[in-house]
């Protein structure tokens, strides 16, 4: 594999650990959303990855193939005097974990941190191989 495929695999790398942190993003900003834009409770929402060929090459980078809503049961909160609650007093709330979102957050984030360390560690080699003609 060449040095230059690095740059397209970290890259692809980045910009999917990137979606995957926006949807993180919007799950822990809706836990506590009883009311969506589809009016039921806001539903997690999830990243699918594939496998993506990169520069015609062995080397392969990985793509965001789509973003799922979770279809779990959303959690019942008894509320009775929330403006949502059911005849029983009981609040649909979002199906949001808070604690998963957080480990995929930090999941997400450190696999773009060491995407970015592959590719320093890359330009580096670029460099000094340029340097030994010298």
């Amino acid at each position: 594999m060449s040095l230059f495929n690095i740059f397209n695999v970290a890259g692809s790398a980045m910009s999917a650990q990137g979606q995957r942190l926006n949807a993180v993003a919007s799950n822990i900003a809706n836990a506590d959303s009883s009311t969506s834009a589809s009016g039921g409770p806001y539903k997690a929402k999830h990243v699918v990855f594939t496998e993506m060929p990169v520069g015609g090459t062995q080397a392969s980078g990985v793509k965001v193939s789509s973003v799922i809503e979770d279809q779990s049961t959303p959690r019942m909160l008894y509320d009775p005097k929330h403006p949502e609650a059911n005849d029983k007093g009981y609040v649909a709330m979002p199906n949001v974990n808070v604690v998963e979102e957080m480990v995929n957050m930090l999941s997400a984030s450190r696999s773009y941190q060491n995407n970015v360390e592959t590719m320093n560690a890359a330009k580096t080699l670029l460099l000094k191989t340029l340097t030994l003609g010298q």
